[in-house]
């Protein structure tokens, strides 16, 4: 098979008259091209499945929205925020991401906050939803993200359009070459499998193992930088597809969830449908931003040293979605990617990543005898929470109320550090967009949403609204220890808020 991809892409090369009537081959421009048939048969079925929707893509010409909108849910004036519809619109796309929001979203924040060139900061950039869309907006933007995968991501996206398509077309090329060849001739990978990356049972079956490797081998041979992040991000955004993983939402063994383990897989043909897939955005993406010139800056650090990376009073709107009080694990669940793509080779690298993580985990604060708010919560509704949940079932020890009310009081505190920070950055009369979902914690609903915005009136900011466009969310938040959301109470239900806030 990956002997096909080559054929047929150098092929393509080949018969192309010019640079330019390659990238149109490519996009599918050229619809009666039988060069683009034939590569098509070659790529898999998760490569080709939005290539035609491109000539359909008008993403950003903007409509002022004009108050509630029938068609959104709950007469909320936004859209639904869930992540769900990047999975075909591109740049956006190249990541799957457990958590986050819509570009849509983000783009109606912008279009309505924004009347003038701005700067848009997103304190928990994730894979770069709201960066990549204020910059195509024609906005400055500002990101903080300290995951170094998540970072990775973000900073390959927002630098992708100025990488020429050609020079990462003949890089498609090498790849594919190299691999069929190193396939055919029983070649012998150099790089090695991670020497601290431990597991329950094999990550990769033997054949897959081979073919990754291979793959590494010649990632770590490109020279140019932004055509080894591609080749990097490529690689990191598929590696679990082939592997004996999956989520559900948390990372575990696909055998855990009744699942089989892939014995074999076309890791190459994936990775080059994966990078012509980036070819095509990076297309699209040079088209739109011509002419734009935004300042754009990804700060790998935690957004609570914002004091000292930025100065007071810059920024004009905020968009983000901090971790929710539901204990997914972040870093956990991208512990392959960061050991696979180098970043860290013990567990001890990536500690300060849990001790930096908005909110803690709770496995990191359970055992500790009380976690105290340590900002004045006014009448009383959250302490009264956290008290309540701290009085469940104390037999059971670090696993019951008191751990987890350790937990509650120390995302709370983040949320008070969270709040005095961008109060800090936003201008006057500049607006914050903070979507969160509230929680339920041994079977005690959590307003998150209300007690963040709260805290938030507390360090001088202005609630103008809490927005609920999604009134019923799916998740697997810790309700009891055992006990998942569909076995809660009716009374106890998930939705998804906005916390719309305002710096007087």
């Amino acid at each position: 098979m990956s002997g096909d991809i080559t054929a047929a892409y150098e092929r393509l090369v080949q018969e192309s008259e010019s640079p330019d009537a390659l990238l149109d081959a490519i996009i599918g421009g050229n619809k009666d091209s039988q060069l683009t048939d034939n590569l098509s048969k070659t790529q898999p079925e998760e490569a080709k499945s939005s290539v035609k929707q491109q000539e359909h893509l008008a993403l950003f010409d903007p409509v002022i929205p004009k108050g509630a909108d029938a068609n959104k849910p709950n007469g909320s004036t936004f859209s639904d925020p869930a992540f769900s519809s990047n999975k075909n619109a591109p740049i956006h796309r190249w990541v799957p991401w457990i958590a986050g929001f819509s570009y849509e979203f983000v783009q109606d924040a912008i279009v309505r906050h924004l009347r003038h060139k701005g700067t848009v900061l997103d304190p928990f950039a994730g894979v770069g939803t709201t960066l990549v869309t204020a910059v195509l907006a024609g906005h400055d933007a500002i990101g903080f993200e300290i995951n170094p995968y998540a970072a990775l991501a973000c900073r390959t996206k927002l630098r992708s359009y100025r990488i020429g398509p050609r020079k990462l077309n003949d890089h498609i090329l090498s790849f594919n070459k190299f691999y069929s060849q190193a396939i055919r001739d029983n070649y012998s990978p150099r790089s090695e499998v991670p020497s601290g990356f431990k597991t329950r049972s094999a990550f990769y079956s033997p054949p897959v193992l081979r073919k990754v490797l291979i793959v590494l081998d010649f990632i770590k041979a490109v020279e140019d930088e932004g055509v080894h992040d591609l080749f990097k991000l490529a690689f990191g955004s598929t590696m679990i597809k082939y592997s004996n993983y999956s989520y559900e939402p948390s990372l575990g063994r696909r055998s855990a969830a009744g699942k089989s383990d892939i014995e074999d897989f076309p890791v190459g043909e994936t990775i080059s449908g994966k990078l012509r897939e980036m070819v095509q955005d990076i297309v699209w993406m040079r088209q739109k931003m011509d002419g734009k010139a935004p300042s754009v800056e990804l700060v790998a650090e935690s957004f609570f040293d914002a004091w000292s990376a930025l100065d007071a009073n810059t920024v004009d709107l905020i968009v983000t979605s901090p971790p929710y009080l539901n204990n997914y694990h972040y870093n956990r669940n991208t512990r392959p990617h960061l050991y696979w793509l180098g970043y860290v080779s013990k567990p001890s690298d990536s500690k300060h990543l849990e001790e930096q993580n908005f909110g803690k985990y709770w496995q990191t604060v359970r055992e500790r005898e009380r976690i105290e708010l340590d900002f004045d919560p006014g009448n009383g509704d959250i302490a009264e929470s956290l008290e309540l949940l701290r009085g469940k079932t104390p037999e059971k020890g670090i696993y019951g109320g008191n751990g987890w009310a350790n937990y509650a009081a120390a995302y709370f505190n983040d949320c008070h550090r969270f709040t005095k920070a961008a109060k800090y950055l936003l201008k006057r009369n500049a607006t914050a967009l903070v979507v969160i979902g509230n929680s339920i914690l041994q079977g005690v609903m959590i307003p998150t949403d209300r007690f963040l915005a709260k805290i938030a009136e507390s360090v001088g900011l202005q609630v103008i609204n809490i927005h609920v466009p999604r009134a019923t969310r799916v998740g697997n938040s810790i309700i009891q220890s055992d006990v998942r959301v569909a076995k809660a109470k009716d009374s106890h239900q998930l939705y998804e808020a906005v916390v719309e806030l305002r710096k007087p």
